[in-house]
């Protein structure tokens, strides 16, 4: 507002003297109402006056003084309801009916601006809900639309018009069906619109009120199309890697064999560059597998039912093998009647990885401790627990980062790519599994994977678990 217009406004005077003034004002205009009605009651008080004169008895008189005076008080009500119901002309009214007509003015004046806050605060609420660019819809406990805005119109293929129908019966996608079926809160769904294919939306379920749900839809289509370059760049990039450091390796292994003096400084030289060639050969390697993780969706055709004994009894006999002279000590409780349905080789490397990292991180002569059993929610359970030198709490949420390292130098020193943990994500998600870690500094770590209950099978064992066993 321009400064000259601001000028104009006349504002209130709050000085004391004003304040003064005013309270001066509703003093004497209280006077006046209360002198009007105690004329009003002089007057009721004159018919009682004449029939005492006339030679009545007192109680008479003031009998119909008092009724007098309730006339009119009648009559005055009658004339406020006459006024109520007429939603007050704005008349001025003196004595009692004045004093309730003004109190319901004002009343009814704060009710009326509270109301058109309320309305005006709706109005805007309703219009930013509306233009959220993500779809929002409001569910009843049967699952029916409620309320919804223009994105999610856009994104699920809605109409305003489907208020009050079951959404599972407008969204016919077997995925999305599935998931509200078996209780969407917490969960994140990644499907295709269904109104576009080539879009990708990103559903959650939220409380919303006491027994409403809250469906928010997301479409994440540009971050997947940037996910899908970022992986494409990667797996090309190591793809045409590969072959130049295959020929670099081959040719520093021949240097290395023709060398007679193996205490030299040349032989040095080769043997750090081979050792480095190597190691830039499995990040290769590591990023070309995590790139079809990332990209290829599990094929139900590799999916078996795997011995998880004989599979973790190799790998313990592997990680034996790593620890060599430290000499770890490796133990099994396995549950053997419990199998688990997944792709073995996968599971394999996956499984590895968390074990081979336990005798890597633990000092020598630790002990790794490799559980296979069924919780009490008949979920299989596999854990890895060691007694090395723990993580410290800020790094376990970016573990499973690529290239994330806690320590540079040691990871570099045992040989590590820094893929290994975002390849076991990558593996325990394809087969729907959940990964936890929990650790504490100084005394070791464990790693849990939570499998569906699905996925377990039940065979015929000997014995229901397996005592502690040390692989050999």
């Amino acid at each position: 507002m321009p400064q000259k217009i601001l000028n104009t406004v006349k504002r209130p005077d709050r000085s004391p003297t004003a304040r003064y003034r005013h309270q001066d004002r509703i003093w004497r205009l209280n006077a006046a109402r209360w002198r009007q009605e105690l004329l009003l009651l002089l007057l009721s008080a004159v018919p009682g006056g004449v029939l005492f004169m006339l030679g009545g008895a007192i109680s008479w008189a003031i009998a119909l003084t008092f009724a007098c005076y309730a006339l009119s008080l009648l009559y005055r009500l009658m004339r406020l309801a006459r006024n109520v119901r007429r939603q007050f002309t704005g008349q001025t009214t003196y004595g009692l009916t004045g004093l309730i007509q003004d109190r319901q003015r004002r009343v009814r004046a704060s009710w009326v601006r509270r109301q058109r806050k309320l309305v005006d605060l709706l109005k805007r609420y309703h219009r930013s809900a509306m233009s959220v660019p993500d779809a929002m819809v409001v569910l009843s406990p049967l699952r029916e639309i409620e309320w919804l805005n223009d994105a999610a119109c856009d994104l699920l293929n809605l109409t305003q018009n489907d208020v009050g129908l079951r959404i599972d019966n407008l969204i016919r996608n077997p995925t999305f069906v599935n998931w509200l079926g078996e209780g969407a809160s917490g969960r994140v769904l990644e499907f295709q619109s269904p109104g576009d294919e080539h879009r990708a939306l990103n559903l959650r379920m939220e409380p919303y009120g006491e027994d409403r749900s809250l469906l928010i839809g997301r479409d994440v289509t540009a971050l997947y199309r940037l996910q899908g370059v970022r992986q494409d760049f990667v797996a090309n990039v190591s793809h045409e890697l590969r072959t130049p450091l295959t020929v670099l390796a081959g040719y520093l292994e021949t240097l290395l064999d023709s060398e007679e003096d193996t205490q030299g400084e040349m032989f040095r030289i080769l043997t750090n560059m081979h050792q480095q060639s190597e190691r830039m050969r499995r990040i290769v390697e590591d990023l070309l597998l995590l790139s079809r993780l990332e990209t290829s969706r599990p094929d139900e055709e590799y999916f078996e039912s795997i011995d998880m004994r004989s599979l973790l009894e190799t790998v313990a006999h592997d990680a034996q093998l790593l620890s060599g002279a430290e000499q770890h000590q490796i133990q099994l409780e396995v549950d053997p009647g419990l199998w688990l349905i997944g792709i073995l080789r996968e599971l394999h490397s996956a499984l590895s990885n968390l074990v081979f990292n336990a005798v890597k991180y633990t000092p020598g002569g630790g002990t790794i401790t490799i559980r296979w059993y069924q919780n009490e929610k008949g979920q299989p359970v596999f854990e890895s627990q060691d007694t090395g030198i723990g993580i410290e709490p800020r790094h376990i949420p970016r573990l499973t980062e690529r290239f994330y390292r806690i320590d540079v130098a040691r990871s570099r020193t045992r040989g590590g790519t820094g893929l290994g943990l975002a390849i076991v994500k990558h593996v325990i998600l394809r087969h729907d599994a959940k990964l936890d870690i929990t650790s504490q500094l100084n005394q070791g770590s464990v790693f849990r994977v939570t499998f569906p209950a699905s996925r377990a099978e039940r065979h015929n064992s000997p014995s229901l678990t397996a005592g502690m066993k040390n692989a050999q």
